[in-house]
């Protein structure tokens, strides 16, 4: 079975890309950044896929990892942003391609401080099932 976590990852970015009042309160959506990204911003992050398959069906579970990341002072920015993320994706629909029957739940988030102390940052982790298509 090819993997699910590239088509997951593809469909997290654009639906979180394609919300306006998102894209109001952070500069971009990120699968790599080079340093020249203005805070704030999301990184799609770590995954994790384990084989979830019924009788009849090959089926996956994914994580996926996204990452809120802040300078501003506290975490209120960050929260706020998160909100966004939760309503965007937690228990939302989401087109996978080459994937039927999406589900996607938050697993949970956790606010840290960063090693450099200007930066706040909320990794929030979200579980994917997911049927392969015939």
């Amino acid at each position: 079975m090819a993997t699910a976590a590239w088509p997951v990852q593809v469909a997290m970015r654009a639906k979180l890309l394609s919300d306006p009042q998102l894209l109001e309160v952070v500069s971009g959506v990120f699968d790599y950044v080079d340093g020249t990204a203005t805070f704030p911003y999301l990184t799609v992050g770590q995954a994790t896929e384990v084989p979830d398959d019924a009788h009849d069906a090959q089926g996956l579970a994914v994580t996926v990892t996204i990452h809120v990341w802040s300078k501003y002072k506290g975490f209120a920015e960050a929260l706020a942003i998160l909100g966004h993320v939760d309503r965007l994706l937690d228990r939302q629909p989401l087109a996978v391609a080459g994937f039927t029957d999406v589900s996607v739940a938050r697993e949970f988030h956790e606010t840290l401080r960063d090693p450099d102390p200007q930066i706040r940052h909320i990794p929030v982790r979200f579980r994917i099932w997911l049927t392969k298509e015939n």
